[in-house]
């Protein structure tokens, strides 16, 4: 019996890695840049980003966090004051020498006029930000400092994907200084929460959060704490990350405070954020073989409503219907937030529209026709179910419905990748186990394998690079939780928990 045509080339199981550039092509998310590692997000792509930002952006809010902007350019020596932190940033950095240009003897344009001292093209802003954060903070009752900027940032990259790891790309940073390092420590870990509760309730993304081992931890930072997301090749993404910082970043920048004894002391401070990385973390969880499938809290349009116009007698009273019941559903909320809906009036057929929006993901379409006119009913689609499947219910009942729809759908995507999840996490006990688990059948062309491991650690980093050799799998993160105690799988030394290991993007 043939397969079954899938509107994506190849499918998941035949290239996952082409799967997905092709979901982001036909959805029109976003395309390669003519600058090298570079992207364009398209409308329908930006669309989704915004409304990460606006619901993220309210979260940080509701936590007392106000946003502001800083420099994009910052100069080298900030960077020389932490050398830990340069050092982990300095082979991704781009680096501004030269303030003009000029026309040569042969009419080509030529960098002029270097630079007094190069300038650093962000790449993350703790240094720039520490500079002004120095004058700002004089005494304890300066403090806490709680901000967020939404910025892009460069960081130079040899092998593109787009949305997953690209030169350029937007995200937020927080930054803040603390009064104690216990007010700085209580912030990492309410940010990371947050990150949390998006991913889990925005994004119908389950994960597990942790703390970073000593080699995974952010360059400069005490401690980095993160959530991971499985997607659909049982790899890792790092979908959060929030960092306390102790007082590395605040010696570095000469963040002083006079403290409630008259002495002066260093600032406590933290660092957290999340990229657009997220949005490619949806596409590879919930997309499927005909394109995006979308968590209707982040989608730009939640319904699209398609008229049947076979007849052109019939044109005139089918649109009007579509547009009454348009503004009828504009009306209900899902969630903080209107239902966002479009009536596609596009002089194309209605199998060609339809197409179209099931590749972008909308998570409900509604046809209206002649017939339907006649029996006031509509057919409602449901991107989590099979693209054919349709249900017919009367216009008012689905009108009134919508939001719990949306809602249905919502829920439906987070168990269904919690299940996914589930499935392909596993308790590995040996070290014969854990490389069989990481190993694929096919080596010239790897198949989708692997998945999650909890496996006993005994903390060596000498251990876990040579596993990051081996087969190209890290700690993803060590389990909030006390665990419970066994023996390391790889050297039989005494482990206090189990920690998460995966390949990862």
């Amino acid at each position: 019996m043939p397969a079954a045509k899938s509107a994506i080339t190849p499918t998941r199981e035949q290239d996952f890695p082409e799967w997905y550039q092709q979901v982001i092509r036909a959805a029109e998310l976003a395309e390669p840049s003519e600058v090298r590692g570079c992207m364009v997000v398209r409308p329908w792509g930006f669309g989704i980003w915004e409304n990460m930002q606006r619901q993220l952006d309210a979260m940080f809010h509701a936590t007392g966090h106000r946003n502001a902007y800083f420099p994009l350019f910052i100069p080298l020596s900030y960077f020389a004051r932490e050398a830990e932190h340069v050092e982990g940033f300095a082979k991704e950095c781009a680096v501004v020498t030269h303030s003009r240009l000029e026309v040569d003897a042969e009419g080509k344009m030529q960098p002029a006029s270097p630079l007094s001292e190069p300038l650093v093209v962000r790449p993350t802003s703790e240094t720039i930000i520490g500079a002004s954060y120095a004058r700002w903070v004089q005494s304890y009752r300066d403090l806490p400092i709680l901000i967020n900027q939404w910025c892009n940032v460069v960081r130079w990259e040899m092998r593109p994907r787009i949305f997953l790891r690209t030169s350029e790309f937007l995200w937020q940073e927080g930054h803040t200084v603390h009064e104690s390092e216990r007010e700085a420590r209580e912030e990492t870990q309410r940010m990371l929460d947050v990150y949390e509760t998006f991913a889990r309730d925005h994004l119908a993304l389950p994960v597990f959060a942790g703390e970073k081992s000593a080699n995974e931890r952010f360059p400069g930072a005490v401690q980095t704490l993160s959530i991971e997301a499985m997607v659909q090749d049982r790899k890792a993404i790092q979908a959060g990350t929030s960092h306390f910082l102790g007082q590395n970043f605040a010696r570095a920048s000469g963040i002083q405070f006079q403290n409630r004894e008259g002495k002066q002391e260093f600032g406590w401070t933290t660092s957290w954020g999340v990229s657009t990385r997220l949005v490619g973390t949806v596409i590879m969880m919930h997309g499927d073989d005909d394109g995006l499938v979308l968590p209707p809290r982040i989608a730009p349009t939640h319904i699209v409503i398609v008229p049947i116009t076979p007849k052109e007698e019939t044109r005139a009273a089918v649109l009007e219907t579509c547009d009454q019941m348009a503004g009828e559903l504009r009306a209900k909320k899902f969630f903080d937030t209107n239902i966002e809906v479009e009536v596609d009036r596009r002089d194309i057929g209605g199998g060609v529209k339809n197409w179209e929006w099931i590749k972008k993901g909308v998570p409900i379409r509604v046809e209206i026709g002649p017939r339907d006119l006649e029996k006031n009913s509509v057919a409602v689609s449901r991107r989590d179910q099979p693209v054919k499947a349709k249900e017919f219910l009367s216009r008012m009942e689905f009108v009134n419905r919508a939001p719990e729809i949306l809602a249905s759908i919502q829920q439906n995507l987070l168990e269904r990748a919690t299940r996914f999840r589930d499935s392909h996490t596993r308790e590995i006990n040996s070290r014969d186990e854990f490389y069989s688990f990481f190993t694929p059948q096919n080596a010239s062309k790897p198949e989708i394998h692997g998945g999650f491991a909890l496996a006993h650690w005994n903390g060596s980093a000498e251990t876990e690079a040579q596993i990051k050799n081996d087969l190209k799998v890290t700690i993803r993160c060590i389990p909030f939780g006390e665990g419970e105690p066994g023996r390391c799988i790889f050297t039989g030394a005494p482990s206090a928990k189990r920690v998460l290991w995966a390949k990862s993007y």
